[in-house]
């Protein structure tokens, strides 16, 4: 024990100590940490957008085209890998442009999130019972107040679970921004 000991804290020493090796890894806390913080709030505006859109079309029949781009949209953000993404997003669209690394990151991410945001958010609101809408129109809410005042709060506790566990998985998946 003690010989093992003694060759974990050379090792230790070695790779962290000496030669300041641990700002490397500060460094690499902090990116994935702005990677995934900006990717998160993006993710949640487009996945709250999309939601929205798609619970208006399944309930009145409303926004039909916008429906079908956004369906097409979770179709392809959710059918493929996020390495694949990032590849196309930055060596495609944004390495022309003169885009950095870390901005193809964030956006990449932040699309991503946004597809699963969206359908963890509009199933949410679809779980709340259809009478409770009804019940907000009859008090004289229009159907904004009334998803607002009165559909909203109650699909938070189901999406808020929900949307800390993609939050975990967009930290994880942002390793994959290094290569």
């Amino acid at each position: 024990i003690v010989k093992w000991w003694n060759d974990f804290t050379d090792e230790f020493s070695r790779n962290f100590i000496a030669k300041s090796q641990w700002k490397y890894l500060t460094d690499g806390l902090l990116i994935t940490l702005s990677i995934t913080g900006l990717s998160a709030i993006i993710g949640v505006i487009i996945g709250f957008v999309v939601a929205i859109i798609r619970c208006t079309y399944q309930t009145t029949g409303k926004l039909k085209i916008l429906d079908s781009v956004f369906s097409v949209y979770l179709t392809i953000m959710r059918g493929t890998p996020v390495m694949v993404q990032l590849l196309i997003i930055y060596f495609v669209f944004l390495l022309p442009a003169g885009v950095d690394k870390f901005p193809a990151a964030v956006l990449c991410f932040g699309l991503n999130s946004g597809a699963y945001v969206a359908e963890i958010a509009r199933s949410g609101i679809m779980s709340i019972d259809r009478g409770q809408m009804e019940a907000g129109r009859s008090l004289g809410m229009t159907r904004g107040q009334a998803m607002r005042k009165v559909i909203f709060p109650q699909a938070v506790r189901y999406i808020l679970p929900a949307i800390g566990n993609e939050f975990i998985a967009l930290l994880k998946e942002t390793s994959v921004a290094g290569y």
